[in-house]
C-alpha cells in the first residue's frame, strides 16, 4: 500500500505513522520500532482501507439526494399543471419516494458501520496475532517449568 492508496486523512496518518521510523526516516515500513519482532508487526492487508464500501455508501447516500429531488420537481410539476387535484397522488407519490430515498440513505449509513466493524475486527486480528505470538515465545519456559516440576521427587511425610 502506497501513500496516495490512503483516501481519508486518518488513512494518510496511520500510513506516515507506519512508515515513519524515530530518526524520521522512511524505511518503507520495515521495521515499527528498533529491534522489534517480526511477529509483532503489523501485515500490510490489515491496514488497507475500505474505499469500496466507502464509495457504496457516497453512492447510496446520492441516490437518495436525487430521489428528494426528483421529489420535488414531481410536486412541483404535479400542481403547476393539475393544480389542487394532483394532491391525492403527489401523497401517494412522495411518501413512496420518501421511504426509498431514507432507505437508500440508510443502507450508505449501514455500509459506513460496516467499515467501522472491519476496522474492529482487524484491530482484534492485530491484538490476537500478538497474543498469540507473546505467548508462543513464553511457551518454552513453561514448558521447561513444568517437567522440572514433575521430574522433582515430592517430598511426603508419611
Amino acid at each position: 500500500m502506497t501513500e496516495r492508496d490512503a483516501t481519508t486523512p486518518a488513512d494518510r496518518a496511520v500510513t506516515t505513522a507506519r512508515r515513519a521510523t524515530p530518526s524520521g526516516t522512511d524505511d518503507g515500513g520495515a521495521h515499527r520500532r528498533a529491534g522489534a519482532d517480526p511477529l509483532f508487526q503489523v501485515r500490510d492487508a490489515d491496514l488497507e482501507p475500505y474505499v469500496g464500501l466507502r464509495y457504496l455508501s457516497k453512492l447510496f447516500r446520492l441516490i437518495a439526494i436525487i430521489l428528494v429531488l426528483l421529489l420535488v420537481a414531481e410536486v412541483v410539476t404535479g400542481l403547476l399543471q393539475q393544480g389542487l387535484d394532483a394532491v391525492p397522488t403527489l401523497v401517494g407519490e412522495s411518501s413512496r419516494l420518501i421511504v426509498l430515498a431514507g432507505l437508500l440513505w440508510g443502507i450508505g449509513d449501514l455500509a459506513l458501520v460496516l467499515i467501522d466493524v472491519g476496522h474492529d475486527v482487524r484491530a482484534s486480528r492485530i491484538l490476537l496475532g500478538r497474543q498469540v505470538a507473546h505467548l508462543v515465545q513464553r511457551a518454552p519456559d513453561a514448558t521447561t517449568a513444568t517437567t522440572a516440576t514433575a521430574a522433582t521427587p515430592a517430598t511426603g511425610g508419611d
